[in-house]
């Protein structure tokens, strides 16, 4: 899977989001479970993604309670 870059997850909408970081969840789950034949670089890369979407949500949340 390739990185995604911040700029690029903020593109996405709202929906398209929630969908990644449930794809990105199933991956990460598949990826510890054969973590001895692959290595844990590739969970690093993930977890990484995941944070990064989470952390444009939280965002975002945030900035719109502000406004509110």
């Amino acid at each position: 899977m390739a990185s995604l870059k911040f700029k690029d997850i903020a593109r996405m909408d709202e929906k398209e989001r929630e969908t990644k970081l449930k794809e990105l969840k199933v991956e990460l789950v598949k990826s510890k479970a054969g973590a001895s034949k692959a290595g844990s670089s590739k969970i690093k890369n993930i977890r990484k993604m995941i944070a990064k979407m989470l952390t444009l949500t939280k965002h975002g949340n945030m900035s719109k309670m502000r406004l509110a």
